[in-house]
């Protein structure tokens, strides 16, 4: 690569990039670039969100040492070397307890829409132009130069997401860059390319290929984004939405959960896409346990909830379902609301107000009052405690009287 490519960063990017000063990150880059000089580049997210001013997350580097060259190297300069991805070029340096992936610079041998056979090579322009969009291809020196061979810093300050090259070879070398593509334009571009999303649109049915798991992790990035609604809203114009989950999505109420609950995670964002229509969701898109558990409840609760009920029936309600719950019921009752905003004040400061209370009694305590151990302890104490909650939360002294009235029952 010839030295004029290089791009010195200018004064008000350099202090952007102070993570590069961090003890552990240093320690690594000397470990490579004692092994082989120039050998190591920051490259991908880190210089991205660096250029646009946001704080990396992660830190990644390219090498032109290979996998095993990098393990040496880390070695020797009294580190540690974890072979995370090893067969593709992927060791994870770690540092003060803090690790970083190492990727040698690779180049696609033969691609099949899910996963790349690769070859390892020392060519930096090769290793760019294999990547998929342009604002993800800039490297960064450990001198602090720039090296951007595919116009990713015009993008970066653009605020465009193009592919590099022909979006349609980017897609056909794995299909779930059709997915990258809907993310990465919500999250840094107002406005879709749009021969990328003719690409994605033509090519859609290639998302069928990818493993479940692939897809649901993706789509879930998606919908943890503030501007969600807006990416699923042109995947659903272009058919995309429809290889993801086949069911009727409510567009509208995922619009309208995104702009009173930005942050909302994406297990409520599915509820509020396909509510009831989500029966079979969860397998299809690889959810977790708890993050399944999460969408069907927010659902149940949401069901309940109303704008024109009650306190007291909401704090039975609250008490019943968990802050939690409660709270992701009420965002996905307000998400089917035509004033999602107005009106619902005293139900969202409910928990703050209100917080549910802790049932004090266990089955101990009914035994306490002369029940013999059995099954009519767990009967009574479901009783007493329904009957605590029918009251609106009574005083420990009412509670007692409860407790007393319903074991005399049992006992007589």
């Amino acid at each position: 690569m010839r030295d004029e490519a290089l791009r010195p960063l200018a004064p008000e990017e350099a202090a952007r990039f102070a993570w590069t000063e961090r003890p552990y990150v240093k320690k690594i880059v000397a470990a490579l670039e004692k092994a082989r000089a120039g050998s190591a580049r920051f490259v991908g997210g880190c210089v991205r969100d660096s250029l646009l001013g946001v704080e990396p997350k992660d830190i990644d580097i390219a090498t032109t040492l290979t996998p095993d060259e990098v393990i040496k190297a880390l070695k020797s300069a009294g580190l540690g070397a974890a072979p995370t991805g090893v067969d593709h070029g992927t060791v994870t340096g770690i540092a003060d307890r803090t690790g970083i992936e190492i990727t040698t610079l690779r180049a696609d041998v033969a691609t099949d829409g899910r996963r790349a056979t690769v070859a390892f090579t020392d060519d930096w322009r090769c290793d760019a132009e294999r990547r998929d969009f342009r604002l993800n291809a800039i490297y960064l020196t450990t001198d602090k130069k720039l090296y951007d061979p595919v116009g990713g810093i015009a993008d970066v300050i653009a605020g465009r997401v193009r592919f590099i090259g022909a979006p349609a070879d980017r897609i056909r070398e794995d299909y779930l860059r059709i997915l990258r593509f809907f993310r990465f334009s919500a999250r840094f571009s107002t406005q879709f390319d749009a021969e990328g999303l003719a690409a994605c649109a033509s090519l859609k049915s290639g998302i069928k290929r990818l493993s479940r798991e692939r897809v649901g992790d993706e789509f879930s990035r998606i919908l943890r984004l503030p501007q969600a609604a807006r990416a699923v809203e042109e995947m659903a114009k272009t058919g995309v939405l429809a290889q993801v989950w086949p069911a009727r999505a409510d567009l509208a109420r995922l619009a309208a959960l995104k702009r009173i609950a930005p942050e909302a995670p994406a297990p409520l964002g599915v509820a509020a896409l396909w509510g009831e229509r989500g029966d079979g969701v969860d397998a299809a898109l690889r959810l977790s346990n708890a993050d399944a558990a999460r969408r069907k409840d927010a659902i149940s609760t949401a069901a309940r909830i109303t704008k024109t009920m009650d306190e007291r029936e909401a704090r039975a309600l609250l008490y019943r379902a968990g802050a939690e719950r409660w709270r992701d019921g009420l965002l996905l009752a307000r998400s089917a609301d035509d004033a999602p905003e107005a009106g619902w004040g005293a139900l969202q400061t409910l928990p703050e107000r209100r917080p549910p209370p802790r049932f004090p009694f266990t089955g101990k305590d009914v035994i306490a009052e002369g029940v013999e151990q059995g099954p009519a302890v767990a009967r009574i104490l479901k009783e007493v405690e329904e009957a605590w909650i029918a009251e609106d939360f009574p005083p420990r002294q009412r509670l007692e009287a409860i407790l007393k009235e319903k074991t005399a029952s049992a006992i007589q």
